[in-house]
């Protein structure tokens, strides 16, 4: 909603009219490059190497975006899995709509953190059930065996998250959209 302020509006009217046809020539510019091999093996490199990631999901009650931190794994299949508790908002979130986001890729100590890969992954929630999750659950402990303490807690449980598509930004000036089929590979045993 605009601000009834005096001030807003003389900023606005400041704001330039772009023509049409200039909007349409700058939209044919597009930042972002083709998709090839070198983005495909960074984006999976990115997923493999996390152990964590910033999940978004919108609340429940609110429709708002919230994002929480969440573990990271990746399933037998190459796809995200987390061990997520009933007690906390983002599960409840995914309960009542599974489409969701996932940031994988952290920056190092030092340095511009702007400046190193990141991916963003547009996927769903599917809840594992607990009479299927025996596969999963030694899986993810490889990664994070300090969950053997809580894992079989009657309010966690596990959740795959099937990737739809990924946005990979491989630093500065390196923006590739990724399907699927890019992020997607063989089984890993």
């Amino acid at each position: 909603m605009l601000s009834a302020d005096p001030a807003w509006q003389l900023s606005l009217a400041r704001v330039p009219i772009i023509a049409p046809q200039a909007y349409i020539a700058a939209m044919a510019k597009t930042p972002i490059r083709p998709t090839d091999d070198a983005a495909r093996v960074l984006a999976r490199s990115l997923m493999t190497s996390a152990r964590f990631a910033a999940l978004g999901v919108l609340h429940p009650d609110t429709g708002a975006p919230h994002v929480s931190r969440i573990a990271f794994a990746l399933g037998r299949d190459g796809q995200p899995i987390s061990l997520v508790s009933t007690l906390s908002l983002h599960t409840r979130a995914l309960q009542s709509n599974p489409v969701c986001s996932l940031l994988v890729g952290e920056p190092p100590a030092t340095g511009n953190p702007l400046a190193f890969a990141r991916l963003s992954l547009t996927a769903t929630a599917e809840f594992i059930a607990r009479d299927a999750r025996s596969e999963t659950r030694d899986r993810y402990l490889k990664t994070h065996p300090k969950a053997q303490l809580y894992v079989d807690f009657a309010d966690f449980g596990f959740v795959r998250f099937a990737v739809i598509s990924g946005a990979l930004n491989g630093g500065f000036g390196k923006a590739y959209d990724l399907s699927a089929a890019d992020l997607a590979w063989k089984n890993r045993g």
